[in-house]
């Protein structure tokens, strides 16, 4: 039995709610808990954060590739691509790299829910506002929806402890 406000658990017999203080009319109605913003959305947002992860490490091989087969300047030759693309692509590469092995660590984060990965995930969002247009930029945006409300901290810890509950007794 689960309040109707707040989707708290109720014992029967409860005249107000504990955890909103909403009253109860009638009796207990028979409910299910309604589901928060996090509850709803992080296995979703550990999934995109996987594969914004797996585009980034695609564009890194990529840089690399063309940074070692296009812009390699021969030592001897006078012609040819200026001198600083080659390690300027393969420090993109490097970058592109990084970002993506933290992507994939807040995905997986996210799917389990640990502790640290709302923290990274946010971190990571405010970067890709800028830095990865446009699919980092609308992931970033769906990630600050998600978990940058102070009401989504608390709903996360929930989670945290609730999953942590479910793997201890497995």
């Amino acid at each position: 039995m689960f309040c109707d406000g707040c989707g708290g658990a109720l014992q029967a017999g409860q005249e107000f709610c504990g955890q909103c203080g909403k009253q109860v009319k009638d009796g207990v109605h028979l409910a299910y808990p309604r589901a928060n913003r996090v509850q709803e959305h992080i296995r979703l947002l550990g999934i995109f954060w996987i594969a914004l992860s797996a585009l980034n490490t695609v564009q890194a091989g990529v840089s690399y590739v063309i940074a070692n087969t296009v812009f390699l300047r021969p030592p001897d030759t006078g012609g040819g691509p200026p001198p600083f693309l080659h390690p300027l692509l393969i420090f993109v590469a490097g970058l592109l790299l990084v970002k993506a092995i933290v992507g994939f660590a807040a995905g997986w984060g996210l799917l389990q829910r640990e502790p640290w990965a709302r923290i990274v995930a946010v971190f990571l969002a405010f970067l890709a506002l800028f830095f990865d247009v446009p699919f980092g930029a609308v992931l970033g945006i769906y990630t600050l929806w998600v978990l940058l409300p102070a009401k989504s901290a608390e709903e996360y810890a929930a989670q945290v402890r609730s999953f942590g509950a479910r793997r201890s007794q497995s």
